[in-house]
């Protein structure tokens, strides 16, 4: 018997679906290239959405609720912003959620949902169908705290193994079907300083050395020069495709890891159908949900763990603004701290923030290394927690340094139009001395 002959009664049209979820409702779906558009659509369509919030983020595709017409009808709430999200915020409510990725299953399984809906792959013979590249960030825990379960599958869907990557049939209420490609992260190519950056990165990277990278451009041009690296490690919430390129190349072995040895670990991909099609039943890879991925604890256990993420701005003493500018916010807190803390506890581990000197158009340019911070600004890691900190300009190592040697530091790697005015604010604050400056130029 297949599983469609054992559960004829479960498969419905996407309106039948979402019928019976009730106004009022609170409802959980998997972000970005696992977002269930089509159940999200159908019940967009509904007339009785008064009072429903929706749970997700990193939208690859606007919804029709978040269309100026329905502008209101469902309230989203997500908990890591994307470049869609920051388009739309003036003109459509976005709540957004604070919360570090390795308490995400904690913080989702703490609460109770009407409904979870899912975009699934097929369920193989045993009626297991795959929750995607991205189901597994907390998708296991959205089912948990769920009354109705509803999954549209789609054949387009990776089987990914690992633990918390799948739901079984009988866990499902309900269930559509739909064939689209699976949302695909742009092409995202370095510019110049990015460049800089990652070969300043790049080459402190040791042969078998296991890595975390952050997601966007920076990651993409130092996961091109690690194709020269050999026996790459990968336990990373994020298998960029950069990532997943290093495994193609057979760079990235996992010969020499202690934990997970010969496996790249991963809580979620975004990427392109060629890289969901590499994760398709490939048992070089895991996935696991970012509770476990994040924890400092599990990344820990890597001798020579690499960690490298992006900062927004980040001031004189290195506290890591990454998540807002200002009032607004403009990504999630994501896994930035709990890989920093990993990454230092690893033995000859290390710990990356980069950022590019400057913001702004070349005819006006604004430093991103402040004296002080703008109001409002979230520090997403502390500067108790910074180690090196990277720009186009160098490397400034922070660790277990004073406050007039950090300042020093980070005034060295700051564009050179900027450094006079920051070492004159930082005097002026009472953060360093004539003298403190005097003898960095000694130094030098």
């Amino acid at each position: 018997m297949t599983w469609r002959q054992k559960y004829p009664d479960k498969f419905v049209d996407l309106t039948t679906a979402v019928a019976g979820i009730p106004p009022n409702s609170n409802i959980a779906a998997p972000p970005a290239s696992s977002f269930p558009l089509e159940l999200v659509n159908a019940l967009s369509a509904r007339e009785d959405l008064a009072g429903t919030q929706l749970q997700s983020g990193l939208l690859m595709r606007l919804p029709d609720f978040m269309s100026p017409e329905q502008k209101g009808r469902i309230m989203y709430k997500s908990f890591f912003l994307g470049p869609l999200e920051r388009m739309i915020r003036d003109t459509v409510p976005i709540d957004a959620i604070s919360i570090h990725f390795s308490r995400l299953h904690e913080a989702i399984g703490s609460k109770k949902y009407d409904a979870v809906l899912l975009e699934v792959s097929p369920p193989d013979v045993n009626g297991n169908m795959s929750l995607g590249p991205m189901g597994t960030l907390a998708g296991r825990a959205m089912i948990q705290a769920a009354k109705l379960v509803i999954a549209q599958i789609n054949p387009r869907v990776p089987f990914i193994y690992g633990t918390h990557a799948h739901v079984h049939m009988d866990e499902v209420d309900m269930v559509c079907e739909c064939n689209r490609p699976l949302f695909e992260a742009p092409d995202a190519q370095p510019d110049a300083m990015e460049e800089k950056i990652a070969d300043i990165i790049s080459e402190r990277i040791p042969d078998g050395a296991t890595i975390q990278l952050g997601i966007g451009r920076l990651a993409n041009a130092i996961g091109e020069r690690l194709l020269q690296k050999k026996d790459i490690g990968i336990h990373s919430e994020m298998l960029t495709p950069s990532l997943i390129r290093l495994m193609k190349e057979g760079v990235a072995t996992g010969a020499k890891k202690e934990l997970h040895p010969g496996q790249a670990i991963g809580g979620f991909t975004i990427g392109s159908q060629a890289d969901y099609d590499f994760l398709h039943k490939n048992g070089n890879i895991q996935f696991y949900p970012v509770s476990y991925v994040n924890d400092p604890r599990v990344v820990a256990k890597h001798s020579n763990f690499i960690s490298v993420n992006n900062s927004l701005t980040i001031d004189l003493t290195g506290q890591a603004v990454s998540e807002s500018i200002g009032f607004n916010q403009f990504s999630g807190t994501g896994g930035q701290l709990d890989f920093v803390r990993g990454a230092r506890m690893s033995k000859g581990g290390m710990s990356f923030l980069a950022l590019k000197s400057t913001a702004g158009s070349e005819e006006n340019p604004i430093s991103r290394i402040q004296c002080t911070l703008n109001p409002g600004s979230v520090v997403t890691t502390p500067r108790s927690d910074v180690q090196y900190i990277v720009t186009e300009y160098g490397i400034a190592d922070l660790d277990k340094k004073s406050i007039p040697e950090r300042v020093r530091a980070m005034i060295s790697i700051a564009h050179p139009m900027f450094r006079g005015d920051l070492a004159r604010e930082a005097m002026e604050s009472g953060l360093v001395t004539l003298a403190d400056l005097r003898s960095q130029k000694s130094a030098a």
